[in-house]
């Protein structure tokens, strides 16, 4: 039963059982709360890195312990603890249940009961599961192919991480969840140089699950390929046309635009506080009907998913958007219930020393009709843009800047010359009605997505179908 593995995990060495969490959980109801929970988690990582043909960095790191919240309208009291016994936690829970006085007897002796579930992904580990020399040797591998494939490859970096984390949380109405989740990813960078010019490529894989999905000779081989090829059209780049122009993206990882410029609006204590752009909009038009936008976290094996969200709640598929109308936002447990909205299993957090908050799971558009080459083939000139390094957006206004990593002309309906140094530049709300066709391809990310939000960073999916932007302004080098 992966409730006893959890379990065996998080307390090896302690004194801890489900009896005592059963009674912290009774002592955080003694206090007048809405409610509380307690939030365990191990997160155990081991990465390698390579440089100049070297491994020259290897690192393997153990991060446990437990966070106790207890909340009042809008107020929480919370506490933690990485020393895992009964005093240390009792201790935490009498911290936090500080902010509230007086008694609830009626509430006193819940006894949280288990959630049985069906389970996203593997309970394995991944890094017990491949020997290091594996890893090493991997590594090792991926810099040899690269090189082999173009003579003008001169650095070529990797890093492999993999990690399993271990959470459970146990509600003060009487929920208890427990999840166990393997992390791999592997990410090539390159750097090449013709004539003088220095440009660089990029390839990456990984999502939820063992490392013996990507360390394949085949796997291996493909990143080699793709970082090359991408080194190879940057190196043939022109600079980028500036102006109002249509923009095509590209399907899979551009939906990194959605991600930030929507998203993070759609997250239910931005809009609470009213300092969202989507603030109010329910309801409403805030895209074109071509548009909807999804958050799931039931998806396997994503590096996004989770089957339970750090507050204890199932996750669920979630429209955030349908055919241009808003229809909700992505909640956690404190401002679902201080909107009056129903719960999404959005809440998480980084780790146990952390408070949870409404964060996106895997966030992506549906597809459409269209196939991708008859959305180019309706462009007379504009961009397509394939690839994103960066951006920044402004959750108020919605307004953000996106650079491209790989970009081209789009000439008479044709993919033409590559381009470097275009910057995409809107407003998320008002980009998303410039949205008049949506391609049938719909894609994902290649599972290596961070999202960052009040300083904590987690795992996300992001994906889209390719779509076109009938307008929309672009900053280039080449004015």
């Amino acid at each position: 039963m992966l409730m006893d593995k959890a379990s065996a995990l998080l307390w090896q060495g302690s004194d801890l059982d489900e009896q005592i969490c059963a009674q912290a959980i009774s002592q955080l109801n003694a206090r007048n709360i809405d409610f509380g929970d307690l939030f365990f988690s191990r997160h155990v990582s081991e990465s390698f890195s390579l440089e100049e043909g070297i491994v020259k960095g290897g690192s393997f790191d153990i991060n446990q312990g437990v966070g106790v919240r207890a909340v009042i309208g809008g107020k929480t009291g919370f506490a933690y603890s990485d020393v895992l016994d009964k005093n240390s936690l009792m201790a935490a829970v009498s911290a936090a249940r500080s902010i509230s006085s007086g008694q609830r007897a009626d509430k006193v002796n819940v006894t949280p009961q288990y959630q049985p579930f069906n389970p996203l992904y593997i309970d394995a580990d991944p890094i017990a599961s491949t020997p290091r020399e594996h890893k090493i040797a991997a590594l090792e591998t991926l810099d040899r192919l690269t090189r082999k494939q173009d003579q003008r490859v001169i650095q070529v970096m990797a890093s492999l991480n993999c990690s399993n984390q271990v959470r459970m949380v146990f509600t003060t109405d009487g929920r208890l969840t427990c999840d166990y989740k393997p992390i791999s990813q592997l990410v090539l960078s390159i750097v090449m140089e013709q004539n003088g010019r220095r440009e660089r490529g990029f390839a990456a894989a990984g999502g939820a699950f063992l490392l013996d999905e990507i360390l394949t000779d085949k796997k291996l081989e493909e990143l080699a390929l793709e970082a090359v090829r991408v080194g190879q059209v940057n190196l043939e780049a022109q600079p980028a046309p500036a102006g109002t122009m249509t923009v095509v993206l590209s399907n899979g990882w551009p939906g990194v635009l959605i991600h930030e410029a929507v998203g993070h609006g759609l997250e239910g204590d931005f809009n609470r506080t009213g300092s969202s752009a989507f603030t109010g909009l329910i309801g409403q038009k805030v895209a074109s009907d071509a548009c909807t936008i999804i958050d799931d976290g039931t998806l396997p094996d994503r590096r996004g998913s989770l089957t339970f969200d750090d507050e204890g709640t199932q996750t669920k598929h979630n429209v955030l958007i349908e055919k241009g109308i808003l229809k909700g936002y992505m909640q956690d447990r404190l401002n679902a219930a201080l909107m009056q909205h129903p719960l999404t299993g959005n809440g998480r957090r980084e780790n146990y020393n952390c408070l949870p908050m409404p964060r996106m799971t895997n966030t992506f558009m549906l597809p459409g009709q269209y196939a991708p080459e008859e959305i180019i083939s309706s462009v007379k000139q504009g961009i397509y843009a394939v690839n994103f390094s960066g951006g920044q957006v402004d959750i108020t206004s919605g307004k953000f800047v996106f650079s491209t990593s790989e970009a081209y002309l789009i000439e008479q309906g044709k993919v033409t010359t590559p381009i470097k140094g275009a910057t995409l530049i809107g407003n998320g709300p008002e980009t998303m009605k410039q949205v008049s066709m949506v391609g049938n391809d719909l894609d994902f990310d290649h599972g290596i997505g961070f999202c960052g939000k009040a300083g904590q960073a987690v795992p996300v999916g992001i994906g889209q179908p390719t779509l076109k932007l009938d307008a929309i302004t672009v900053g280039g080098t080449n004015a």
